[in-house]
């Protein structure tokens, strides 16, 4: 009987790390039967975070990190951007009337719509550390962020077009000062106003902020033609300008 126990527990602790490795991704197959490597299912994560069918996520996952980190430093997201900003411009020669009166205008987000924040993120796993808001802020009071240089071109081919630049940010008041200089070094100036982020809303979500800021825009007489920013939260709610674009940016998720 303790042979026969014996040899029972042995077996299942034979088939336990069998079952386990069945989990890992590189065992994983689809419904269809195809094999998944890697690189399908980290890419596959960063599409539809893209396509906004994964959302409020925390990290990157663990397994997908060093590919986010290829990606965001790699031609594609140089690309992929670009095309972007190349829509914006089709969209403005093609379809804007302008009435260039001081009422049309184009609003961009700031962080990795004009700014990057990647080499602050190559630093915490390009998104696989839980975010540390005051670590964020550390690095970006230094005012070292780089433009990207899609968006810079889009920036100055708009503001030639006379469009009032507006620029809405969640980032915190307090460092007005350090983005200005940020931005003015990289090449970034002649915007119509900076929206920052004031103690009375900072609790509440970056969506209704922003959304909030565009109904007095336009209350104000503006006409929003565009908005360009890097996540859903800057270009969703009401109310909405006529075309909106997102950039590229799988390294972390705001609300």
């Amino acid at each position: 009987m303790r042979k026969s126990l014996v040899h029972s527990l042995v077996f299942m602790c034979l088939l336990i790390p069998l079952a386990v490795a069945d989990w890992n991704i590189l065992n994983q197959k689809t419904k269809r039967g195809l094999k998944i490597s890697l690189k399908n299912y980290c890419e596959a994560w960063r599409m539809n975070v893209e396509l906004h069918n994964i959302r409020g996520f925390e990290v990157v996952p663990e397994e997908c990190t060093e590919y986010i980190g290829k990606y965001m430093k790699g031609t594609q997201y140089s690309v992929d951007s670009e095309r972007t900003t190349e829509e914006c411009l089709l969209y403005v020669s093609t379809s804007c009337n302008l009435i260039k009166d001081g009422k049309d205008a184009w609003i961009f987000d700031i962080d990795d719509t004009l700014l990057s924040t990647v080499p602050y993120y190559k630093d915490n796993l390009y998104g696989g550390k839980k975010l540390n808001l005051t670590s964020l802020e550390e690095w970006m009071s230094k005012s070292k962020a780089k433009a990207l240089d899609n968006s810079l071109k889009l920036f100055n081919a708009l503001k030639s077009r006379g469009i009032q630049i507006i620029l809405i940010s969640s980032r915190r008041e307090h460092l007005r000062s350090a983005t200005i200089d940020n931005l003015v070094n990289v090449g970034y100036y002649g915007w119509t106003s900076l929206i920052m982020r004031a103690p009375a809303n900072e609790l509440v979500s970056v969506q209704k902020y922003k959304s909030d800021v565009r109904k007095q825009l336009v209350s104000n007489g503006y006409r929003i033609w565009g908005i360009l920013g890097d996540q859903y939260s800057s270009i969703q709610g009401p109310p909405s300008s006529i075309r909106t674009f997102k950039l590229p940016n799988p390294m972390y998720y705001v609300a």
